[in-house]
């Protein structure tokens, strides 16, 4: 598709997966309006890119991560080949990471992701990629989606939509209370 002129999300996407080779991945980073955006054919884009099997992963980043702006971002993964590459075949699936609420706050306007935040989150993409990875989705972490699922949610990708709440634990007792 053609993308807009007054945002270059998508063509750097095509950018990206025009210079993939055959068995090519590719990882950005983008703004995260990429994940939901419809307007100027950006959905039509998005739509496209998931039906030829070529969305791999998202990972929803927290904010304050980045020290020259403060627009909320994302990472995006692509892969040409996801059905014989080395690895699993999970053309049917993309991975939804949701690491907003990672990372600490090194002063009031800057957060950092730790070294055990970032490899909780290399891990689990890696485990669900490998053949014999030990992946399971992880209620409000992460979630492995089947393209029918991104097609009923009308390809919006954003990870908290497939991830959901995380369970808590909630010691309050009711009767006890009233």
């Amino acid at each position: 598709g053609v993308p807009p002129t007054g945002n270059a999300n998508y063509a750097w996407v095509q950018h990206f997966l025009y210079h993939l080779s055959p068995n090519g991945n590719a990882g950005f980073v983008l703004a995260k309006g990429s994940l939901t955006s419809k307007t100027s054919g950006e959905g039509d884009i998005r739509q496209a890119l998931i039906e030829a099997k070529l969305l791999d992963c998202i990972v929803n980043l927290p904010a304050k991560l980045f020290l020259n702006t403060q627009i909320p971002a994302c990472l995006w993964f692509l892969s040409r080949n996801r059905a014989n590459d080395g690895f699993r075949n999970r053309e049917d699936e993309v991975l939804f990471i949701d690491a907003r609420n990672m990372g600490h706050l090194i002063n009031r306007r800057t957060l950092e992701l730790s070294a055990e935040d970032i490899s909780q989150i290399a891990d689990t993409y890696h485990n669900w990629r490998n053949v014999d990875g030990e992946y399971e989705d992880v209620k409000g972490f992460c979630n492995s989606a089947s393209i029918e699922r991104v097609k009923e949610l009308d390809y919006v990708v954003t990870p908290g939509r497939y991830v959901g709440l995380a369970e808590e634990e909630d010691d309050f007792d009711f009767s006890e209370r009233f």
